[in-house]
């Protein structure tokens, strides 16, 4: 089971703190960095001092880090040209060495949409179907060939398809809760299918669908990774899991049935039963990034028992 951090820094995060828990996270063995893509804040939080961009972070990051795997859950669709996306990520794969990763969604928040001018589509998921074939066509054309592609909304007329990652295969995570159409779309260009916020029983049976899906497109259903996001709250006694509840304004029975909240045994036995169901890898959402005391309790009595 791979533990990977999770991180909103649209709720109020700059570039300094991220690079700090993107440290914390490589020093404590964690796998993975991962951030939103977000320009609006949510919820009650104030956002200060305002939003970071995704692949900017991560082009900083890319340079910063050695080891730890860096990725998206999920970059907007709506808010890169695929032809520009494809560029900005193969750059900063280049710029890490290889260690990027392309979490790619429809877009769904309308008000950051409203906030920053950014279009907000009604085919979202059409557009991104495109997307997807656009992004992993440019970075699967042989060097010295060209790419065209004719859709709906998107044209690209010999395209040089360049620059490529570093990377022979940048992975792609698809993700969501869709019965239908999410996981024909994972069966056909993911590496790693993800479910965000949800019970084991909504996981399964959507890992499930995942699974026919592929198998149907010719696949192996193991030929994806499975994986969950959830948030996580952690603490050595109840006074601390309390604690750390309050500071991101949640519940602690709340955060008990819908994220990974507890001491570290109950944590764990919870990551045990997302694994029972076919889960590979976590995405630990933290949501005070001040806490990197939170960070090396979880590497210490969470990540060294699984």
């Amino acid at each position: 089971m791979d533990l990977r951090i999770f991180t909103e820094p649209q709720q109020g995060a700059t570039y300094g703190t991220l690079l700090t828990v993107a440290k914390a996270t490589e020093d404590l063995g964690f796998d993975a960095f991962f951030r939103s893509d977000h320009y609006l804040r949510m919820g009650s939080s104030d956002g200060l001092p305002g939003p970071t961009d995704a692949w900017i972070t991560l082009a900083g990051l890319a340079r910063e880090t050695r080891r730890i795997r860096l990725g998206t859950l999920m970059t907007a669709g709506t808010f890169r040209l695929p032809g520009v996306l494809a560029i900005q990520v193969a750059q900063v794969d280049q710029m890490s060495g290889g260690r990027v990763e392309l979490g790619l969604g429809a877009g769904w928040f309308e008000e950051e949409h409203k906030a920053y001018g950014i279009p907000f589509p009604k085919e979202k998921f059409d557009r991104l179907e495109e997307q997807l074939a656009i992004v992993t066509g440019l970075w699967g054309t042989e060097p010295g060939a060209t790419f065209t592609h004719d859709g709906t909304y998107y044209q690209l007329v010999d395209s040089p398809a360049l620059p490529k990652p570093a990377q022979a295969k940048v992975p792609v995570l698809i993700g969501g809760h869709g019965a239908k159409r999410t996981p024909r779309l994972a069966a056909r260009y993911a590496d790693e299918f993800n479910i965000p916020f949800a019970s084991i029983e909504d996981c399964e049976r959507q890992f499930g669908r995942v699974r026919a899906a592929a198998e149907q497109a010719g696949r192996r259903g193991d030929d994806l990774v499975y994986s969950n996001a959830l948030v996580v709250c952690v603490g050595r006694d109840e006074a601390e899991i309390k604690r750390r509840a309050a500071a991101i304004g949640r519940d602690v029975d709340e955060l008990r049935v819908n994220g990974l909240a507890g001491s570290p045994a109950e944590v764990v036995d919870k990551i045990g039963r997302y694994g029972a169901i076919g889960s590979s890898r976590i995405y630990l959402q933290v949501l005070d990034l001040d806490d990197l005391d939170h960070l090396e309790l979880i590497s210490a009595q969470v990540q060294s028992q699984l």
